[in-house]
């Protein structure tokens, strides 16, 4: 099979959807118009709230979701074959996570930029709100301790790649303060500026070479430094660092996504891995496993977090919703069909994918799979007539951009989060961005150093595929609840609702059965899989009690 048959086909998926299926849920079921108010207008305060222009929170939103999980899901679902990760990619996206993204940036804006956490309070009741809220800060607990040792990790196997991306917080500092101090327009600047970290990029080498010391910085050590910069992106105002360079990031990523494709149209491989692989060994069932593996590159919960918690607060104008919600997550489904296709038409031959495919151990392996999407992207690339070893590295600033703006943009959400349950619980000094931002950071480092090496996230990681879509699932409910109450069809959330819900719990429960049975070896994984779960149905069951009974209009705008 052609891989860029494959590649084309889905796109086509893609394009049909924002033409016709965003137009309709924009247009018909959430009815935005241009003159309706926004949060950023009616409470700048120059820190979160911040009018952006949709070009510019495009590439902020986009980028934000684009993390390393889009690469990492997809890169471990071809084990079961190309054809259902290629469906799950391709109609899950369309269907379901771009609905999802798009109806929980609309909410929140007709809730005062508030989180969807905070919204199911006023949707559903003020119970849900805490517990939801309790759900989420795990969720984000886990991304931030992870997503801090994948940096790491690729810091310390592509050391060419460290110095084009701390260029980048360089001049993506000096970017916004020319735009938000100077008014200078942003395009100018910010071509000049990607252009200053493209050549970054050719020197990466170069200075890792001259420089070694910063080569034999542990995975460990670039933690540390990458939660504690975290903390700083996390309190800074957007448009000095987070927003600047999420947008830089989003020229890297479209000029990223265009080499692979291109190189992908003339190298035109052929699919080296089944169709379909059913049973391969030490795999749990594809079914439900497939739509809890990959999360990010077709519904995932983090993704309506950075929706409600960051996106919200900068959106300029309410018809910026459709391109920014629906129109990122397309971004991002095709991020998630080009990891399926580097990591199945990557591969010289049949023989080389399955044995780096021998058993689900083999393929579980986080690094392994980055290493393969870098290995395979980097493949692609150089059919254009660049180097390998320079492929390579550009491929790897990629991946890394994408996961520190996944890291900063959480940092973000997670203080925002703990500020909110900090006002219901009257806990005055964690109202404060700054005490906030440090209980975050720091609930994050302490989890990330439990193991040498930086890696104790990891021992929660087994969790976070079901519990990010169980928060996908929880958000649905959330928006059919608020549609329900307003008068408006509902069933374009609830059944996405229903199928994520579902299959999730199953996992969920078969996950939590297995960690029991090896109790002393799992005992944490155990225990906190256990509490997600039961507070998982319960917010289920609280948000279905008011769905079916109705009631009145929500209060909010509508």
């Amino acid at each position: 099979m052609s891989a860029a048959l494959l590649a084309a086909v889905t796109l086509a998926i893609f394009a049909l959807g924002y033409r016709f299926y965003a137009k309709f849920l924009s247009e018909q079921i959430f009815r935005l118009a241009e003159d309706e108010p926004v949060p950023s207008r009616e409470f700048e305060d120059g820190v979160d709230y911040v009018p952006t222009a949709k070009h510019v929170l495009w590439g902020h939103h986009y980028t934000s979701i684009a993390g390393a999980a889009p690469i990492v899901g997809p890169a471990i679902a071809v084990i079961w074959g190309w054809l259902p990760a290629l469906l799950w990619v391709g109609l899950g996206t369309v269907f379901m996570g771009a609905v999802h993204d798009f109806a929980a940036l609309v909410i929140s804006l007709r809730h005062r930029g508030k989180s969807i956490g905070d919204i199911a309070g006023s949707v559903i009741g003020p119970r849900v709100r805490t517990l939801f809220l309790l759900i989420v800060c795990f969720l984000i607990w886990v991304v931030l301790a992870v997503f801090a040792f994948i940096i790491g990790t690729l810091f310390v196997a592509n050391p060419g790649a460290i110095f084009p991306i701390n260029v980048q917080i360089l001049v993506a500092v000096a970017l916004g303060w020319l735009v938000y101090r100077r008014g200078i327009g942003i395009l100018a600047p910010s071509l000049v500026a990607y252009a200053v970290l493209i050549l970054a990029i050719f020197f990466g080498n170069d200075f890792a070479a001259t420089f070694p010391a910063i080569t034999k910085v542990s995975v460990q050590g670039w933690v540390w430094i990458l939660l504690i910069y975290s903390f700083f992106a996390s309190v800074l105002p957007v448009w000095l660092l987070l927003q600047p360079r999420d947008y830089l990031n989003s020229h890297q990523l479209v000029t990223g996504l265009t080499l692979l494709i291109l190189g992908l149209v003339v190298l035109n491989p052929a699919v080296q891995a089944p169709m379909l692989n059913p049973s391969p060994p030490g795999a749990p069932p594809m079914l439900p496993f497939l739509f809890i593996t990959i999360a990010c590159g077709a519904i995932s919960g983090f993704h309506g977090l950075v929706s409600s918690g960051t996106t919200s607060k900068q959106v300029g104008c309410m018809t910026d919703a459709k391109p920014i919600g629906y129109g990122g997550m397309l971004g991002e489904g095709t991020l998630g069909l080009l990891a399926v296709l580097a990591t199945t038409a990557g591969f010289a031959t049949r023989d080389a994918w399955h044995s780096h495919y021998a058993s689900w151990g083999e393929a579980g392996s986080l690094s392994k799979k980055l290493e393969a999407f870098v290995d395979g992207g980097a493949n692609f690339v150089a059919a254009l007539g660049v180097p390998v070893e320079m492929a390579q590295t550009f491929i790897a600033v990629m991946v890394i951009a994408f996961a520190a703006t996944s890291l900063d943009t959480g940092a973000r959400i997670q203080r925002l989060v703990i500020a909110e349950l900090a006002e219901s619980w009257n806990i005055r000094l964690l109202t404060n961005r700054f005490a906030a931002g440090a209980v975050g950071i720091g609930a994050a480092l302490l989890l990330a150093v439990t193991q040498a090496g930086g890696q104790g996230g990891l021992i929660l990681w087994p969790l976070f595929g079901t519990t990010n879509q169980l928060v996908a699932g929880i958000t649905l409910l959330v928006v059919s609840v608020w549609l329900r109450r307003s008068g408006r069809p509902f069933a374009y959330a609830l059944v996405p609702m229903l199928f994520v819900s579902s299959a999730t719990l199953l996992a969920m429960l078969g996950e939590v059965s297995g960690y029991w049975a090896d109790f002393a070896n799992k005992k944490l994984l155990a225990s906190m899989g256990s509490i997600v779960l039961i507070l998982d149905v319960w917010v289920l069951g609280e948000g279905f009690r008011v769905l079916w009974g109705g009631g009145a209009a929500p209060a909010q705008r509508s």
